[in-house]
């Protein structure tokens, strides 16, 4: 099966308001949604030889179904930090703002490592 995990890089793990790595971020794809595209993709790759045009129809697939998915845990990532910032009063929650601020960074780092 087609599977193209890679180890984690200690950078990749963000640190905790302490200062301390924590045990990572979270997956950008729930488990089992992951699992069922790597599925659908190995699908794809293994029935390439009796069937070349299926094959990529069923890869395309897997891709528009990765990407939907990622947009929506995006979304609500993006939903989830804004509430967290939006609306405090910046001269008594500077901690809360840069906190929430080291959280786009770390989403932000995590996409262009993609």
């Amino acid at each position: 099966m087609y599977d193209q995990t890679r180890a984690q890089q200690p950078s990749d793990q963000p640190r905790g308001v302490s200062g301390r790595r924590t045990s990572g971020p979270a997956p950008l794809f729930p488990p089992g949604e992951r699992e069922k595209i790597v599925q659908r993709l190995g699908r794809a790759l293994n029935t390439f030889p009796d069937a070349p045009h299926e094959s990529l129809e069923e890869a395309e697939g897997a891709f528009d179904e990765a990407t939907a998915q990622l947009t929506a845990v995006l979304a609500e990532q993006r939903q989830a930090l804004r509430e967290s910032w939006q609306g405090q009063d910046p001269e008594n929650q500077t901690a809360e703002l840069h906190l929430a601020l080291r959280q786009y960074r770390e989403l932000i780092q995590r996409l262009l490592r993609l």
